[in-house]
């Protein structure tokens, strides 16, 4: 039961993330707001999934 309430948050973030952001929309106001943007929109959602990824698969690394 534990290790399902310390999934739970990270489970809830990714969902919540995937229904209210539609792909369409977001590239359509990527293309609005310039390369730039673009670049560091990446950038910021390669982190997160990153993140998300060790935090899921990490481990448990306290004794």
């Amino acid at each position: 039961m534990k290790s399902l309430l310390r999934f739970f948050p990270s489970a809830l973030v990714a969902m919540v993330l995937t229904l209210f952001m539609t792909s369409c929309a977001a590239i359509g106001d990527i293309f609005k707001a310039g390369a730039y943007t673009g670049i560091i929109g990446v950038v910021v959602v390669l982190a997160v999934v990153i993140w998300l990824v060790s935090k899921l698969f990490g481990g448990n690394r306290n004794p």
